[in-house]
């Protein structure tokens, strides 16, 4: 466990240096630390050493962790697909969705959030590489997405997210984190107040940071190699 200090340490390292490379302050790009597939143990390290938000993709999976962890400050976000018949316990659990693809799944969020708790905060996933299969919505419909999503309640629009086509070719890599970031833009252009750009992963970042990523989803580089688990 101690491993997952040393890594996430390397990992902030990293954002760090990028941000200056691009004359960013460090402190305006976010770590998320991806933890799907890995125990709470695993969460309590990371958060003894520092990291206070995590991204979880599978339903069940996240919610015994949450009830497990629940008396630590932790910041929880969804980013995975989501199913229809999910977004109950998504919406009694977590802080964040960033993978709102839809409108119906973005009225049933709104639907089942207690109004007991904080609007949910909510980014739209962008399907920036056109590829069948990954989620998201194609950039040309995302500006209606973000209309629809503004009238409901217990919802928050905070901005995008984005998994591009893979490639190690880091010019590639911007282009398509431009892509998004550009989108962004048109979508606040036309009255939305959008912050954050939730785009990079662990071979991405340098990239992610240098074209403008406000919050990096980090798995891999942290805890290590995980296997798929079932939602």
């Amino acid at each position: 466990m101690d491993t997952i200090g040393v890594n996430l340490q390397a990992v902030k390292a990293r954002i760090a240096t990028a941000a200056k490379q691009c004359g960013r302050d460090p402190g305006s790009v976010a770590l998320l630390a991806v933890s799907k597939t890995f125990g709470a143990d695993a969460v309590r390290c990371a958060h003894a050493a520092g990291q206070h938000a995590f991204g979880e993709n599978y339903v069940q999976e996240a919610v015994d962790k949450i009830t497990a962890l629940s008396a630590l400050p932790l910041v929880w976000h969804f980013i995975g697909p989501i199913q229809s018949n999910k977004t109950r316990p998504i919406a009694e659990n977590f802080d964040w969705v960033h993978s709102i693809d839809r409108l119906k799944i973005a009225e049933r969020l709104a639907a089942v959030r207690p109004t007991t708790m904080a609007p949910l905060q909510v980014c739209i996933q962008v399907n920036i590489g056109d590829e069948d299969a990954k989620s998201g919505v194609a950039p040309a419909a995302a500006l209606a997405l973000a209309r629809g999503i503004a009238t409901l309640p217990q919802l928050k629009l905070r901005g995008l997210m984005s998994i591009p086509p893979a490639s190690d070719d880091i010019t590639v890599q911007r282009g398509h984190f431009a892509q998004l970031r550009r989108l962004r833009d048109e979508i606040a252009a036309a009255g939305f107040s959008l912050d954050t750009l939730s785009m990079g992963m662990s071979a991405d970042i340098e990239a992610a940071v240098a074209e403008g990523a406000t919050m990096v989803r980090v798995g891999t580089a942290i805890f290590g190699a995980r296997q798929r688990q079932n939602a």
